[in-house]
């Protein structure tokens, strides 16, 4: 479903801890780590500063292997001082097998392992919730994306849209009507070539959305880290990605 996913945070080293300590209990990890970037797989931390703000208001489902390793997970952080978000346990207003424990990392984000029927194969997050400010306008959006990242909207309710990547083992992105917009998280999708990334950035931002950063080389990434980069709505960065060779380090 994505190629990776970026937090900033207020304290890496201490995000670090905190999240190595949790994911481990999910048989996540040990992280990679360069100076700009703590990766866990595509799941990835990096050190908020003025150019790039904290990330806030967001929820990143991780994948659990079983019910237990939800339940190590949320035992593991609370342990170790973080914030409980909703104790472990079935909740079928999502699907009948649905099972998640949710903490709060040290910036109030929620953290969440969850083990259900469509679980995410292909990656360490399984799905994100984020909050937006005007809900028809990010479907607009995130419309205009589905062709370049392989996206399917399935699902369109008064207060939710919810997309996933065709042709994969489950995971979903989710946009949520909310007063409060998730704001400086960063998502990335991955592309089959350098065309389809050329393409994705030239039809948003004919289509009136801001440039994030043009079509090239990002060898500083990972060798052969071909990216393209738009702001959504709320300024969230979103980014198309073909890597010519085998993935490395993130954005």
């Amino acid at each position: 479903m994505f190629d990776h996913v970026t937090l900033r945070v207020s304290d890496r080293d201490a995000a670090e801890r905190f999240y190595s300590t949790v994911l481990a209990e999910l048989g996540i990890g040990p992280p990679e780590r360069n100076e700009d970037f703590v990766e866990w797989g595509d799941f990835l931390i990096a050190q908020a500063h003025d150019a790039k703000p904290l990330t806030q208001g967001l929820h990143v489902g991780f994948v659990a292997p079983s019910r237990e390793h939800v339940d190590a997970f949320h035992r593991a952080g609370v342990a170790a001082g973080a914030r409980d978000d909703g104790a472990p346990g079935p909740r079928p207003q999502y699907s009948d097998d649905y099972y998640g424990g949710f903490l709060l990392d040290l910036d109030g984000n929620s953290a969440e392992a969850v083990t259900h029927g469509f679980l995410r194969s292909d990656g360490v997050v399984d799905h994100l919730w984020v909050r937006v400010a005007d809900l028809a306008a990010s479907r607009r959006f995130y419309d205009a994306i589905t062709p370049f990242a392989r996206l399917q909207r399935v699902a369109d309710e008064p207060t939710l849209v919810r997309y996933r990547r065709t042709g994969t083992g489950g995971g979903s992105l989710t946009l949520v009507q909310g007063e409060q917009p998730t704001v400086d998280v960063h998502i990335a999708f991955s592309a089959d070539d350098d065309a389809t990334v050329q393409a994705f950035h030239e039809a948003i931002v004919a289509a009136g959305y801001r440039d994030d950063g043009a079509p090239g080389l990002r060898d500083h990434y990972s060798p052969g880290y071909y990216g393209a980069f738009v702001l959504d709505p709320d300024g969230n960065s979103v980014e198309l990605v073909h890597h010519h060779y085998a993935r490395g380090a993130g954005r």
